[in-house]
């Protein structure tokens, strides 16, 4: 069980704006309930009137046309719960649609720290599954509480009016009935927020190790993935089971509850009727609505797991949308042109619930358009420190500037735009060409899109492509025509950095695991990436920083060593200098 599942705070308001429909939809809405609800009532009225009638000995004729009338309040009543139905998922749907996007919204800007304690199987289901929960019980509460509510409301008004003793009964009958689904509905709720808690964790299982079957199976680790899947598949089963258990106990006993009702109110119709107060029709529309109470209970016995399932993902979407990110936006703009200046000042950092320092006293400075290259062992901090740059995290300890500005007081959408990045880890999107380039933002022209794919050495790929720009690409680097090869991925990165045209650009072992030939068509895309921009480059091929101005080594989370790379290059002394030397770079 996640952190916010364990907490149940009370629904946002904002969230239950999201959820409401319009005035028109709701005048509509009310209109259709109260058609559904006022036709059944009158429908027992008819019957009365034919029994009574047929007993007095009326004709053939007089008979058939109450009938007929029966008929017709019968159909009507069954189009107005249609329209009721048709309304009710509609507007259910277009408020939870609004609550998926503020959810996803919510989700894609909380920190890294939350999104690595939550596999995206299990934020899916957060996102997607409780609001299905959710819509799904809209519709219900609609057609099977408030329409249900309404309708018992109006018998109850209807036998009081027939008799009173009996009225005093059936009210009497009602309020316990519903004091007792509001006891059993207490101990059903925990019992579903478990069930959908395991289900969450079987869906997050699932996607982490679908995601690394490669790997399981290179390394033949299916046994234990095989056996972890039955561990969450058991504990997914136990409290389904236990969910059912106490449903099913819940309906039996209410079944019992109805039973006894029902030959009660009918017991207290035949007395009143030897005492002559009743006549047979009336005791025929008694019996008629002794029904129609037990009608809306059972049918709200029958969505009560709907009920169940809606008020923990209710729950969830509140804890969800309870969390906050760590990182406060800022309100300061970055400079609007031109390469960005870089400074770290003693910064220090982190990670949350962690004593371990990654980076102790960084002091890094980086002119407007000048280049950076991190050199260290895997784990001395230098995608951390990349990290601090892009503002996913911020530092413990002194100040990340850029362009003069402290990130912390950066506007995000003005670092997004002015601050870009290229890793080695590719991602294309189920999407065309144009919008792989643009993710999904407004295109600035096809011909300008053309002059990117040229910039970065793809114009050729880019005009062998049967639909041109609009040709689908998708998850996994595939296309309509076969595989897109990781060297051609990586140029589609560069280009959407050139695209985005920031004044800073952060390289995360951008040419890493490519042939030399692919990498030399990085390069070449890189370093006009670079031009008349400031750049950060983390490489652990040394030939790939060649063209860097100044160079930084990193061990342990510190700055070991730091300067010019021509300086440091031709110090036969320098840590940078042994590290070409070994790795067989000129120096």
């Amino acid at each position: 069980m996640t952190p916010y599942e364990l907490r149940t705070p009370p629904p946002d308001p904002s969230v239950l704006r999201l959820l409401g429909p319009g005035r028109r939809a709701t005048a509509g809405l009310a209109a259709a309930i109260a058609a559904a609800t006022a036709l059944p009532l009158a429908a027992p009225q008819i019957t009365r009137r034919f029994v009574d009638d047929a007993i007095a000995g009326a004709g053939i004729r007089h008979l058939t046309l109450i009938a007929l009338g029966y008929l017709a309040l019968a159909v009507a009543g069954q189009a107005a719960r249609m329209v009721t139905a048709w309304l009710a998922s509609r507007l259910a749907w277009d408020g939870t649609n609004r609550l998926r996007e503020r959810l996803a919204q919510h989700a894609l800007g909380l920190d890294l720290d939350f999104h690595g304690r939550h596999t995206p199987g299990e934020l899916i289901e957060r996102v997607d599954g409780d609001v299905v929960a959710v819509a799904d019980f809209v519709v219900a509460f609609v057609l099977d509480v408030v329409a249900s509510a309404l309708l018992l409301a109006g018998v109850v008004v209807v036998v009081f009016g027939v008799d009173w003793r009996i009225g005093c009964a059936l009210l009497a009958y009602c309020l316990l009935i519903g004091y007792g689904m509001a006891r059993a509905q207490r101990l059903a709720v925990p019992s579903a927020a478990r069930s959908r808690a395991a289900g969450a964790a079987l869906f997050g299982t699932l996607e982490e190790r679908l995601a690394g079957a490669e790997d399981i199976r290179a390394n033949g680790a299916g046994e234990h993935v095989v056996r972890r899947f039955h561990q969450v598949s058991a504990a997914l089963f136990r409290a389904e089971n236990r969910d059912a258990r106490v449903g099913t106990m819940l309906l039996a006993g209410t079944s019992v509850a109805f039973a006894a009702g029902t030959a009660i109110m009918l017991g207290l119709a035949a007395w009143t009727m030897e005492a002559g107060a009743l006549t047979v029709g009336t005791a025929v529309l008694l019996f008629q609505y002794t029904l129609m109470v037990r009608a809306p209970f059972e049918r709200l016995i029958d969505q009560i797991r709907q009920y169940q399932a809606a008020l923990a993902g209710l729950a969830r979407i509140a804890g969800l949308l309870s969390e906050r990110p760590a990182l406060t936006p800022g309100t300061r703009p970055l400079p609007g042109a031109g390469p960005l200046g870089l400074r770290f000042e003693g910064v220090g950092f982190s990670y949350p619930g962690d004593d371990e320092q990654v980076l102790s006293g960084i002091d890094l400075t980086l002119a407007p358009g000048e280049t950076l290259g991190l050199v260290g062992r895997t784990g001395s901090g230098k995608t951390t420190l990349a990290r601090l740059v892009l503002r996913l995290h911020d530092p413990v300890e002194g100040t990340v500037r850029a362009g003069g500005v402290d990130l912390r007081e950066a506007d995000p959408r003005s670092l997004r735009s002015r601050i870009g990045v290229v890793t080695q880890d590719v991602q294309l999107f189920a999407a065309s060409v144009r919008d792989n380039l643009t993710l999904f933002r407004p295109p600035p022209g096809d011909e300008r899109l053309r002059e990117v794919l040229d910039a970065v050495g793809l114009g050729e790929w880019a005009a062998a492509l049967p639909d041109g720009l609009d040709t689908e690409l998708g998850p996994g680097l595939r296309s309509e025509l076969g595989a897109v090869s990781a060297g051609e991925g990586q140029l589609l990165a560069l280009a959407r950095a050139f695209l985005a045209d920031p004044g800073l650009v952060v390289l995360d072992e951008a040419s890493s695991r490519l042939d030399p030939a692919t990498e030399r068509r990085i390069e070449d895309g890189i370093g006009r990436l670079l031009a008349g921009r400031t750049g950060v480059i983390i490489a652990h091929r040394l030939s790939s920083l060649a063209r860097v101005d100044k160079i930084a080594v990193l061990d342990r989370g510190k700055v070991v060593e730091y300067g010019s790379r021509a300086d440091l290059a031709a110090d036969p002394h320098s840590r940078f200098g042994r590290l070409l030397d070994l790795a067989g770079v000129a120096r």
